[in-house]
């Protein structure tokens, strides 16, 4: 573990964030059943993470209650989101974690970042070390050159970093946070930093020592 790692895992412990720490994506799987019982109820957010690592593969398996969503659209989708709220455990990945502890994360559906502020007993997060940034200030830039225009690619989502590989804000002198496209498929919509949490180890950080996700 290198310094940069355990300095964000410190961090992540003081703003009251467990924090775990494995060598390969093979080993999170394994670490997640110990966390979460048998019978659970389970959901997820949309993540390439969750899939590389075999977490999707897990909750499906048939050992969780998990609640699916996939297929599903208009209200039936949203009753998932509402059952999702209160699940026992919801899986994520997180756009950017600062060395200082904080989670930053941008939806465009948002109930993802809904279920990370309140709602499921616990939030298992599980990310490569690529998330890790320096600050705030780098992970607004991760998520608007790394993080958004794959995802925009991979939804087919027509917005203009989906052409160009970057928000259009990051063309101006200034950008700010928020800054970006009027596409009506924009995804970057509500943007979420979770610091200092009042809820101790409510939020779990598997972070894997390899690049995984956007």
């Amino acid at each position: 573990m290198n310094e940069r790692i355990k300095k964000t895992m410190e961090n992540l412990e003081k703003n009251n964030m467990k924090a775990f720490f494995v060598e390969t994506k093979e080993e999170v799987v394994p670490l997640i059943k110990t966390l979460v019982p048998e019978g659970s109820s389970v959901a997820n957010g949309g993540s390439e993470t969750l899939k590389q690592t075999g977490v999707i593969s897990l909750l499906e398996s048939g050992i969780y209650d998990f609640i699916d969503r996939r297929g599903l659209d208009g209200e039936e989708v949203r009753q998932c989101y509402i059952k999702s709220f209160g699940s026992d455990a919801f899986f994520c990945s997180s756009n950017a974690i600062t060395e200082n502890g904080e989670l930053y994360n941008v939806d465009g559906n948002s109930n993802r970042v809904a279920c990370i502020v309140y709602g499921p007993r616990q939030v298992i997060i599980v990310a490569g070390v690529n998330k890790i940034v320096s600050d705030i200030n780098e992970a607004i830039e991760r998520v608007k050159t790394t993080a958004a225009p794959p995802n925009t690619q991979r939804l087919s989502c027509k917005t203009p970093c989906a052409v160009t590989g970057h928000c259009i804000s990051l063309d101006g002198e200034n950008p700010l946070m928020c800054d970006g496209c009027e596409s009506p498929q924009r995804i970057c919509c509500n943007f979420v930093v979770s610091a200092k949490q009042r809820h101790k180890d409510r939020i779990k950080v598997i972070l894997v020592n390899e690049n995984l996700g956007y």
